[in-house]
């Protein structure tokens, strides 16, 4: 019942997100066969497998999200989904749906709290990356893009 509930709300919210928040954001316009396109290394290449091996649709506009899971090797199970938003928070994005996510995501999981509380330290001990717009490094081998992520350098110089 939990995850019923959980899952409505992420699917409403997420499509209202990127029509409210997200109107100005241009979609990348890539399909799963583009993405897997790149080479076999790179970020497009990963991302195109994610989307492949999930079975997930492409969301316009929320590309972004999909990165993050990739780049911080985060799941997505909806406690997942719940702590890659503490871990965003912890790398210092700030939204009202991020927020939001967090508040009803810990009060129905609430098990899971650890497992946030590391997140959110994860997010923290990363470089910040929240507000890059990710579909310049899709030819960026994915591994290259982690070490500039994990060793909290700035991905200006990738």
């Amino acid at each position: 019942m939990r995850l019923k509930f959980m899952l409505f709300l992420y699917n409403g919210s997420s499509k209202l997100y990127a029509q409210v928040f997200k109107r100005n954001k241009k979609a990348w316009g890539l399909s799963v066969n583009d993405f897997l396109r790149y080479p076999e290394n790179s970020l497009g290449y990963a991302l195109g497998e994610f989307y492949r091996s999930k079975g997930f649709d492409i969301m316009p506009k929320l590309e972004n999200h999909d990165v993050f899971h990739m780049i911080t090797q985060t799941n997505t199970e909806i406690e997942d989904e719940v702590a890659m938003q503490y871990l965003l928070m912890g790398n210092g994005k700030r939204s009202l749906y991020m927020y939001a996510m967090i508040t009803i995501g810990t009060f129905i999981y609430p098990e899971f709290i650890r497992y946030y509380m590391f997140s959110y330290q994860k997010g923290k001990s990363l470089s910040t990356f929240h507000h890059i717009e990710f579909k310049d490094y899709l030819a960026r081998p994915l591994i290259e893009i982690q070490h500039v992520l994990y060793r909290k350098t700035t991905f200006q110089t990738i």
